[in-house]
């Protein structure tokens, strides 16, 4: 009897803990979705016009237009600058370039700008699993004041996040001429070191003014130094016989070297980080002989078809390797156009209808929007629905929307998170951002820009730009006149007290002019 009750009460207990077991609900562990790769291909010097899909110029870019028609097209897509390096510092860290004194186009022997304890976008993607490269060109200093080409220069991009870098230091027209690899210069001839000086050439070295008969392509202004391939460079250089790049090889050499790094982190597990910043449209413009003359408009022409077939090659990689459901890529500019930018190649006489800067004044090293209003796409094959954007977003915002994307909380002093924005979930974007061109400033801010008086020609004559000087202050409506051709600061002068107290509330303590020169 005594066994029987509790054979009964056994059962009970168990028959009541199964019976819930199968009531409650069963909850399926949620697995993380995978973190996409993430590829931004930046040009360098292409204009909003320079891009078919945007409709605003003549030559015809079709793998390009993959990207812009296929992703999303922003129409207010902004780099920081109106050069170089200081978009790229902005881009990679976040911050506005106008805080760090030293952003500003680098000789190739400047130290590395980057302080190497300062967040960065591949530190915060390196910190969520990605292996993060660099491949093309650099342009943001390297070691810390006297570079030894001859040995490891350190820091390099290594020290601000990359984990592989193959890259040019500063630009193709500036010396040295050589790739360099994680932090050493590729083929190097240790017998035959590599010497570099900005200020003074090397005994016996020629250059463009001594021995114009070695040169193939004739400089206008400021490129008059050593004589690389024919090419004369700014600064000089001595050595290095084994090291130095073949120009017209320059695309197909980095696109190799992206090629090559896509198909090997294919087979990883972990996501990767590929930042391709190339050299077209830049001086010198050295298409491949496969590209000479297709174009019609000279070398600057040549050369975006060149840049649009590289871009397309990229693209086919990753379409092969299976990655593009899930690689996030970018694509834009470091700064807008220029034609005329230190050598004769045609560049304005053969230009014909194009229009590199679409409906924008001015250009490169300008404060007018042509300057800094560059193409702006995302892609992400099924994630971003195809379509045009007109939410004002800039490069600055990358660091802190990538960080949000991977699941960190890092961001850049100036990055705003704009990731709906850049995936196209809303149109709402910056409300204001401060840009810069040659150490000036300007504000824009919702549908208006306002640019404060500057010193200086209203025309830069080296490269005929409308830089966007002006003895007054200067006031546009880029709804009604995205040309910039109204100047409203008179008729207007409430607007434009309300443009300068928000420029001075970002810009701060940060309003010293300092001249640059343009060379």
């Amino acid at each position: 009897m005594k066994k029987t009750t509790c054979f009964s009460w056994l059962f009970c207990v168990f028959g009541a803990l199964f019976f819930q077991s199968c009531a409650r609900p069963v909850v399926k562990e949620e697995v993380p979705e995978k973190k996409p790769n993430i590829v931004f291909i930046y040009l360098d010097d292409l204009g909003y016009g320079d891009v078919s899909a945007y409709q605003s110029g003549t030559l015809q870019t079709p793998n390009m237009d993959i990207l812009a028609n296929g992703g999303l097209r922003f129409t207010n897509g902004y780099s920081s600058s109106a050069t170089c390096t200081p978009s790229r510092f902005a881009l990679l860290t976040g911050t506005y370039p106008w805080r760090n004194q030293n952003a500003k186009i680098l000789p190739g022997t400047a130290p590395l700008i980057i302080d190497t304890a300062q967040v960065t976008l591949p530190k915060i993607l390196r910190k969520q699993g990605y292996h993060t490269a660099v491949i093309g060109k650099w342009h943001l200093g390297l070691g810390t004041g006297f570079v030894d080409w001859n040995q490891e220069i350190s820091p390099n991009p290594k020290h601000v996040g990359f984990d592989h870098s193959y890259i040019l230091a500063a630009t193709q027209d500036r010396v040295p001429t050589v790739y360099i690899e994680n932090g050493r210069v590729v083929n190097l001839d240790p017998n035959d070191p590599i010497s570099v000086d900005y200020d003074k050439n090397f005994e016996g070295e020629p250059t463009a003014i001594t021995n114009p008969e070695m040169l193939t392509m004739k400089w206008h202004h400021g490129h008059n130094n050593s004589i690389v391939n024919g090419i004369p460079r700014i600064g000089y250089m001595k050595g290095g016989q084994s090291a130095k790049w073949s120009d017209v090889d320059m695309a197909d050499h980095f696109l190799e070297k992206g090629k090559a790094y896509i198909k090997e982190k294919a087979k990883s597990e972990n996501p990767f980080f590929l930042f391709f910043p190339m050299q077209q449209p830049h001086v010198p413009r050295t298409p491949h002989p496969r590209f000479e003359g297709k174009s019609g408009m000279g070398p600057r022409g040549d050369a975006l078809l060149e840049a649009d077939w590289v871009i397309g090659e990229l693209y086919k990689t990753l379409e092969e390797e299976g990655l593009l459901e899930n690689t996030l890529i970018f694509f834009s500019s470091d700064n807008g156009p220029v034609l005329n930018d230190g050598y004769y190649d045609d560049a304005v006489e053969k230009l014909g209808n194009h229009t590199p800067a679409g409906p924008f004044r001015g250009g490169k090293y300008s404060l007018y929007e042509a300057g800094t209003r560059v193409p702006f796409i995302t892609y992400w094959k099924g994630k971003i629905q195809p379509g045009v954007s007109d939410a004002l977003v800039t490069q600055i915002d990358l660091l802190a929307s990538l960080a949000a994307l991977v699941g960190s909380e890092e961001t850049g002093p100036d990055s705003q998170n704009l990731l709906d924005a850049l995936l196209g979930k809303t149109q709402k974007g910056r409300e204001s951002f401060v840009m810069e061109a040659y150490t000036k400033t300007a504000l824009r801010a919702g549908d208006w820009v306002m640019i404060p008086p500057y010193p200086g020609p209203a025309v830069e004559k080296n490269v005929n730009i409308e830089m966007g000087n002006s003895p007054d202050y200067q006031l546009f409506n880029l709804k009604d006149d995205p040309g910039q051709k109204n100047n409203l600061a008179q008729s207007n002068p409430e607007k434009l007290e309300e443009m300068k107290k928000k420029y001075q509330e970002i810009r701060g303590d940060n309003s010293k002019i300092e001249q640059v020169e343009l060379k």
